[in-house]
C-alpha cells in the first residue's frame, strides 16, 4: 500500500466561496468537475494523478456538512506552510493553531475555512 489515504472530500455550503478560498490559500486552481444529475457541485484540487498522488475535492450537496469536529485533513503546505497559512485570514478563514514545530516531522498548523471546517497544513519547514 503506497498511501493510507487515496482521496478526500471537503464538504462546503457555498461552492463558489469555498473554491475562491482554497484556490487563494493553496495558490492552485480548483477545477470544476460536473457530477451526474447536478446533485452536487464538485471541484478538484490539483494532484499528480499519473504518479499515484493523493487527490481530493470540495463538494456541495445534500448531506455534505462542514464541521470542526472529527477527523482533520492535512493539506500539503509546500516548502513552508507559513506561506499558505498567511493567506487563510486574508481570504475569510481563521488560524486556530499557528505554525507549530513537531520536531523531525516538520511543522503543522490548523485553520477553519470559510465553510466551517477545521483543516490543517503540513510541511517539513
Amino acid at each position: 500500500m503506497k498511501h493510507a489515504v487515496v482521496w478526500f472530500e471537503i464538504p462546503v455550503k457555498d461552492y463558489e466561496r469555498a473554491k475562491k478560498f482554497y484556490s487563494a490559500v493553496m495558490d492552485s486552481e480548483i477545477t470544476d468537475h460536473p457530477m451526474p444529475g447536478d446533485q452536487y457541485k464538485y471541484g478538484l484540487f490539483t494532484h499528480d494523478k499519473e504518479n499515484g498522488g493523493v487527490g481530493g475535492a470540495i463538494i456541495q450537496g445534500e448531506g455534505m456538512n462542514p464541521s470542526t469536529d472529527g477527523s482533520i485533513l492535512y493539506l500539503n503546505g509546500g516548502d513552508d506552510l507559513a506561506v499558505p497559512l498567511s493567506r487563510v485570514e486574508a481570504n475569510g478563514g481563521k488560524v486556530v493553531m499557528p505554525k507549530t514545530d513537531i520536531d523531525e516531522n516538520g511543522f503543522i498548523a490548523h485553520f477553519t475555512d470559510t465553510e466551517g471546517n477545521k483543516i490543517a497544513l503540513h510541511s517539513m519547514s
